[in-house]
């Protein structure tokens, strides 16, 4: 049976104008431009440029569209407001250096360039289309993976071409002899062969070659011992072989990466140390200046000379109210966002203030999301975005702000250390260990421990990822 109830609730809901603030937060100053210009397209009440001494629209009373009240639109509330008259983005430095663009590197990709390489072979057109086929099938690393029989199924299926295993491993190996060197390979061991086949055929060189061929799983163990008995060698030759084949390139295809389009990273912040004083701008040159349109203020000037009872009039007036409030609300988002943003940096700067005067990352204090939300009044959520995908330019670099935020590590003293400082102290312990003996994890604890701080040995191997360092034991050099 079917009841009916009535029950009343409350619940919090984000505003249309919460929910843009919100989008404008999260995104970096490089694609703020692309947000301005889709909101100029939809929007005609909105309009780049200065702000202009003429007047123009401010905020306003929801206009009643009932015909049969004597209330109307004021319109001196759309005009005669000079706080809202014009918006110009804060940290603007003017000049005609806002209005240069950002630059790009443009270089041909790895398979342009390949392509290149392709043509001035001297092969029919099914060796041609092959070589194409091979080209396209190159991943990102230089290599390809894929079967043989799967390209040549390919091959029949989209170009119609019957071929064999046979044919597309000798364009294959046509195509390893292009630059740069171990293109193609099918595995990491070809890879290095195919760039050792191409320097000098010396002792050294032929040694490298059996080791990846006869005991490359031993040579990725580091289980040199076992080489050396191998081979009957010294430990002199085993070092030489072992030197040529660590400076090999395992990924011949990222040096292809350098050569694609390049695009330059685009502070957020610029920051300038002016004689130990520290200077926050924002980076607008993505952000052009706004205002709201003149010649909409000049329709709601026009319908308040006008017949206020045209039906017509009334309805163009509403919607140009409309277009009037979306481009007031997304100028004064706008202008939170940049306020939001500022107000973050500065607090990160007071908290980081040493670090940003030297460079010096062992001056990085311990600071979470809940410090710069606690110092500034706002909410942890807020600061996470202002935090992802932003990055500030310093003297010292470009750092992205999430770099800046770091767990504490207690220290014998009582005070806590950034874990982003212990990290700097673990790579230069083991930068400084023994190659012959490397330091296990159980070693760097104790070393850490000494130094004052408390750390366990699972915490040292967690940080040891992070950092992209291997385990004692894949560390070992002759």
């Amino acid at each position: 049976m079917q009841r009916l109830d009535l029950r009343q609730l409350l619940s919090q809901k984000l505003s249309p104008q919460q929910i843009q603030f919100i989008k404008l937060l999260q995104i970096p100053t490089a694609e703020l431009e692309m947000r301005i210009k889709e909101e100029l397209e939809i929007n005609p009440a909105l309009e780049e440029g200065r702000e202009e001494p003429a007047e123009e629209y401010s905020d306003t009373d929801d206009y009643e569209d009932d015909y049969g009240k004597e209330e109307e639109v004021d319109i001196n509330d759309y005009l005669n407001d000079d706080e809202i008259s014009g918006y110009k983005m804060q940290g603007d430095r003017g000049g005609d250096e806002e209005d240069r663009e950002m630059p790009i590197a443009m270089t041909s990709t790895l398979t342009d360039s390949l392509m290149d390489q392709l043509g001035f072979l001297d092969l029919d057109d099914k060796q041609f289309a092959i070589g194409m086929q091979l080209i396209g099938s190159i991943d990102h690393d230089g290599y390809i993976r894929r079967d043989l029989s799967s390209i040549a199924n390919d091959l029949a299926f989209s170009q119609n071409i019957e071929t064999t295993e046979e044919e597309i491993e000798q364009v294959l190996h046509m195509i390893q002899t292009f630059d740069p060197a171990g293109i193609g390979a099918r595995d990491l061991p070809e890879c290095l062969l195919l760039q050792l086949v191409r320097r000098e055929q010396d002792e050294t060189t032929i040694l490298a070659e059996r080791i990846i061929n006869e005991a490359f799983d031993e040579f990725t163990k580091k289980h040199y011992q076992k080489i050396q008995s191998k081979f009957n060698i010294t430990e002199d030759e085993l070092k030489k072989a072992v030197d040529q084949i660590i400076r090999l390139n395992p990924k011949p295809g990222g040096a292809g990466a350098s050569m694609t389009r390049i695009q330059y990273i685009i502070p957020d912040f610029i920051l300038t140390n002016d004689n130990g004083q520290l200077q926050l701008s924002l980076n607008s040159r993505n952000a052009p200046d706004l205002r709201i349109s003149r010649s909409y203020a000049d329709m709601f000037d026009a319908y308040d000379k006008s017949d206020k009872k045209d039906k017509k009039l009334k309805e163009t007036v509403t919607f140009v109210k409309q277009k009037l409030d979306a481009a007031k609300w997304f100028i004064d988002a706008i202008r939170q966002r940049q306020n939001t943003l500022l107000r973050t940096m500065e607090a990160i700067i007071k908290y980081q203030h040493d670090f940003f005067l030297e460079g010096d990352e062992s001056e990085l204090r311990p600071m979470i999301l809940k410090d710069i939300a606690e110092e500034i009044g706002m909410d942890i959520s807020t600061i996470s975005r202002v935090a992802n995908s932003k990055a500030v330019q310093t003297e010292f670099g470009i750092y992205p702000l999430k770099y800046f935020f770091s767990e504490g590590i207690a220290t014998d003293s009582g005070e806590d250390a950034s874990s982003r400082e212990v990290k700097h102290i673990l790579k230069e312990i083991i930068e400084n260990e023994s190659k012959r003996k490397p330091l296990s994890d159980e070693k760097i604890e104790k070393l850490l421990n000494e130094k004052g701080y408390n750390i366990a040995r699972r915490t040292v191997a967690k940080y040891r990822e992070q950092l992209n360092i291997p385990v004692a034991r894949l560390r070992k050099e002759l």
